[in-house]
Parts: C-alpha cells; sequence; structure tokens
C-alpha cells in the first residue's frame, strides 16, 4: 500500500543545511541536506548506528550539532534558524509548534499524572486556564485516538503498551502542531496493535495535514506512513527519494540490502 497522497506546498517548513554531528572524534551525521513542506511525511531508515536518530535529536532541538543550520517556519518568527534562537523562545516554539512521539511512552509521558493530565498539558503549557473547555478538548482527543473517555482519570499505568502510545499521540497533536517527530512510534508493539496504530496514524497525519518525520527500522511502516525516504549509513545520506520508487528501485546497493532484508536492523 502507498503512503497517503498529499498536495506539496511550494514554500518550505523546515530547510536541513549540512547538519554535522560528531562526539568526539565519533561521528553522528554529516552534511545532510533536506526540505519538508507542510502535510509531508518523510522518513529516515537505516541499521542501528546509521545516524538516523543523531539526525532525528538535532532537528528536534534535543541536540546541539557541530555545525549546519535548521531553519524552521516558527509562529513566531518566521523561517528561522533554531538555534539562533534563545533558549527561551526555542523551547516556546518547541511547545506550540511541534510534537515528539517516543518510542517507548514512558518518555513522553508522566506516568504518575492521570492519562486526561497527559493529554491536556501542552494546552495548559500554551497559557489555557478554562477547565471545562480543556478538558472537552482531552476527551475529543481520547475519541479520536480511539480510547474508552470514561478512562480519562486513569493513570496510563494501567493502560496497555497501545493504549499508552494513543495517549501519547493525543498529548503531542492536541494542540495543533506543524511538525511532528515520530522515533520508531510502533516499536515493541504486538503486530495486530501496531497495523492499527499505524491506521490511526495515517488518518490522524491525513486529515490534519500534518508535516512528520519518522525515523523507523520498518520498511512496512516506512511505505505506509512516509512520501519520502531517506537512507542513512555511517551517519551519510546514501540515497533519498519517493518511497515507492526508493524501496521498488532501490540504486544504492546499501539501500538494496535493507529493501532484501539482508542486514538486520
Amino acid at each position: 500500500m502507498n503512503a497517503i497522497p498529499r498536495t506539496i506546498e511550494a514554500a518550505p517548513l523546515l530547510k536541513v543545511e549540512g547538519l554535522t554531528k560528531w562526539y568526539g572524534h565519533v561521528l553522528g551525521c554529516r552534511d545532510v541536506d533536506f526540505e519538508m513542506r507542510p502535510g509531508e511525511v518523510l522518513g529516515v531508515v537505516g541499521e542501528s548506528g546509521s545516524g538516523k536518530t543523531t539526525l532525528l535529536n538535532c532537528v528536534s532541538g534535543k541536540l546541539a550539532p557541530s555545525s549546519g543550520s535548521i531553519q524552521f517556519e516558527t509562529s513566531r518568527f518566521g523561517l528561522t534558524d533554531i538555534y539562533a534562537l534563545s533558549e527561551p523562545d526555542r523551547r516556546r516554539m518547541q511547545r506550540e509548534d511541534w510534537g515528539f512521539v517516543h518510542q517507548n511512552p514512558r518518555d513522553g509521558l508522566r506516568m504518575r499524572a492521570s492519562g486526561g493530565a497527559n493529554v491536556a498539558e501542552p494546552l495548559m503549557n500554551l497559557g489555557q486556564r478554562h477547565y471545562g473547555k480543556m478538558r472537552q478538548a482531552t476527551i475529543d482527543w481520547l475519541e479520536r485516538v480511539e480510547l474508552d473517555t470514561r478512562r480519562i482519570d486513569d493513570k496510563p499505568r494501567n493502560f496497555s503498551g497501545g493504549m499508552q502510545q494513543r495517549i501519547q499521540v493525543a498529548r503531542n497533536l492536541i494542540h495543533g502542531p506543524k511538525l511532528v517527530f515520530m522515533d520508531e512510534p510502533t516499536g515493541g508493539l504486538d503486530v495486530s496493535v501496531q497495523a492499527r496504530l499505524l491506521d490511526l496514524l495515517r488518518e490522524l497525519v491525513r486529515d490534519l495535514r500534518l508535516a512528520v518525520i519518522i525515523v523507523t527500522h520498518d520498511m512496512a511502516v516506512a511505505r505506509l506512513m512516509a512520501d519520502r525516504l531517506m537512507v542513512m549509513k555511517s551517519g551519510h545520506v546514501v540515497e533519498t527519494g519517493l518511497t515507492d520508487q526508493v524501496l521498488d528501485d532501490p540504486q544504492h546497493p546499501y539501500t538494496q540490502l535493507l529493501v532484501s532484508s539482508v542486514l538486520q536492523i
């Protein structure tokens, strides 16, 4: 099945140029360039140690690059290098314009708070204080991710792993972000749970016209979710293109190995 078709707008939402990250003398990623537009999904694939997680962490503001620029069309400042922003302004941008769905929901949720409080927290962080409106918005989003709204006050630890991931998805979308980062969002889930979550994510991405960067080792997930693929090896991008083109007619030998599942990633 192909990725969801989208109309890609001309103006870039995100521009990454010459992105390089060193850990001392160890290379994380080097000279990475790409652009993204509203409504586009970019998949980043490669084996462990290929640099895809380093790339994701640099672009999402979690890890400062050694060199290069990351420009984003912020709500407040327009197209701006995110690392040229002050720390408070960058954190505000992350709260307002971005979402980040972790592989392990425990990394993206407050486990001692209720599921409803987790979902509503981004609204509070943006200054909303009307309890009734926030609770209704939370109920609406729990319904949207197909969770029982009667469990709004249950803590995440009382939900299954798949349900915890749905709470994390709702938490990251309730405030209407422009760009969402997803790090192996279906990793560790049973196949049936994974399939339904992927269907849900596809629906939300399409309906909300979200721009998404998704890191995955699963080529089936990449095919289902991504418009374009970027293949990484040893910190370098070795191939990029439309998802179906890359997967159906890979040009680089490394991509050919990935697609044929010779490499264990």
